[in-house]
């Protein structure tokens, strides 16, 4: 399963209203959590059960003006690590993917200024691609990683090192 569900709203903290808390804390993680939830019965008697939660870089890092975004994505990361562990015993595996910058409907809304200005902090100095994601993806999801859960995996060009 791979829970990929995301949205945000760029704005100061003191900017931000409550109800979009809300529906970025109820996209990002809540949905993450219910649907995960919902399925976990039927995962305890599957095989070769593999969950990919995808996260962000920014719940790693923080970023200006996305504090509800980076509270979602990092309380992502703990209720994986969490499942990762609750879960273990009956050979179900949970990681996590932390993508930076990738050419996606999201990152296309930037301005071009500011594609640039972010591209001089990554140190592969590009946005990396849909495909670059989707190969760790079916990697975690893959008998190849079957001795891996619990782990956040940053796919960023080098951005948070």
């Amino acid at each position: 399963m791979v829970n990929n569900a995301g949205i945000s709203k760029d704005t100061l903290l003191l900017r931000l209203k409550p109800d979009e808390i809300n529906q970025i804390i109820d996209t990002n993680l809540k949905g993450c959590m219910l649907v995960t939830q919902a399925l976990s019965r039927n995962f305890l008697r599957a095989e070769n059960v593999s969950i990919v939660n995808m996260s962000s870089i920014v719940g790693l890092m923080g970023n200006a003006s996305q504090a509800a975004y980076a509270a979602s994505k990092a309380g992502m990361i703990g209720f994986s690590k969490s499942v990762a562990k609750e879960l273990a015993s009956r050979n179900v595996r949970c990681n996590v993917i932390c993508p930076g910058f990738i050419q996606t409907e999201m990152t296309e809304a930037l301005n071009e200024k500011a594609k640039e200005e972010y591209s001089k902090s990554i140190p592969l100095a590009r946005f990396g691609t849909a495909t670059e994601v989707a190969n760790l993806t079916s990697f975690l999801l893959s008998q190849a990683s079957s001795y891996m859960t619990g782990e956040v995996i940053k796919v960023d060009g080098g951005l948070y090192m």
